[in-house]
């Protein structure tokens, strides 16, 4: 039997370890009808499911569901907010499938052919009918949920945490000139093909060689611009907090996807300022304690265009680490 033809469904699996990872997406549309999603068949199986797959070596769950969609539909599309992830037995073990909502734009879905035959938008209700999988419904219940309160269409704000620099104390020039060390160079790649999983056409960062540098590898990738602003370095900070908070402010005012890179001693000042765009319950998974970050590491607030800057969903990952 193939690992991923369904064995048995369940939800609840406490301490069981898993023995594959996959993640994927719900592709979305609002029409006149309504709220729409898509389903995709898979000759192989002869059914009905989101698009997905197993995680490449390397590959962080992000990663992995924007590579399966764009394999599986052609659609090359950031993710949006994150949807609770669904777990059920196949025949080498559990699985586990994480999911994100991704909005389509009007863009040409191809199925590949060979993995996906064919393609059907439908309303959620006539989904969960088809569903051949009865957990798949669990994140398409979350995305409606989320559409009926206006949280389902977002934009990324993400904040990254330079990657790892050459140590202080073996630096003998100017601290905005130390650069990145051979594990920190390896971060910032991590860091960049982590970044294609929102496509922040906007890269906010200090001029401090170490920021500029983490971003690098994303900005020559995807052509994102990138803006200096002075207030996001140690040294500014330092001086003037408020300063670096209103650097953060002025992001959600402009309303557009954007990635902000910044150092250790400013997260709790930044931390603080997101804070202030979301309810006490999503305010309590940002990270409270220092170092706040790992170096390369990250945070992805989902920002909702229908709720005043309102911050509805919170993410974080660590790319790379050795």
């Amino acid at each position: 039997m193939s690992s991923d033809a369904l064995v048995e469904d369940q939800t609840d699996h406490p301490g069981e370890p898993v023995a594959v990872t996959a993640a994927g997406a719900i592709p979305w549309r609002a029409t006149r009808e309504g709220l729409e999603v898509l389903l995709i068949h898979r000759p192989r199986y002869d059914d009905w499911s989101w698009p997905k797959g197993k995680i490449d070596d390397g590959e962080t769950v992000p990663e992995c569901a924007v590579r399966e969609v764009r394999e599986e539909i052609g659609l090359d599309a950031p993710l949006g907010i994150p949807l609770p992830p669904i777990h059920y037995h196949v025949a080498s073990g559990l699985k586990v499938v994480y999911y994100w909502a991704v909005k389509v734009n009007g863009a040409r879905l191809v199925p590949d052919g060979k993995e996906v035959d064919s393609v059907m938008w439908c309303s959620p209700d006539r989904a969960a009918a088809l569903l051949s999988n009865p957990s798949d419904t669990v994140p398409l219940q979350h995305l409606r949920e989320a559409h009926a309160r206006g949280g389902l269409d977002t934009w990324p704000l993400v904040v990254v945490r330079h990657a790892k620099a050459k140590p202080r104390s073996s630096w003998t020039k100017a601290e905005g000139e130390r650069p990145l060390a051979a594990t920190g160079i390896r971060q910032a790649q991590a860091v960049g093909r982590l970044l294609q999983a929102w496509k922040p056409p906007r890269v906010v960062t200090s001029p401090w060689l170490r920021c500029v540098a983490t971003v690098a590898p994303y900005a020559k990738a995807s052509g994102a611009k990138v803006k200096i602003a002075e207030a996001l370095t140690e040294h500014r900070h330092e001086r003037s907090p408020r300063k670096t908070a209103d650097i953060i402010e002025s992001l959600f005012d402009k309303q557009r996807p954007v990635a902000v890179c910044t150092h250790r001693p400013a997260l709790p000042t930044v931390l603080a300022q997101l804070a202030k765009h979301m309810p006490a319950r999503l305010g309590s998974l940002l990270p409270s304690a220092d170092p706040y970050l790992s170096p390369g590491e990250l945070v992805v607030c989902h920002v909702a265009h229908a709720k005043g800057n309102n911050v509805v969903a919170v993410e974080r990952f660590k790319p790379f680490d050795d």
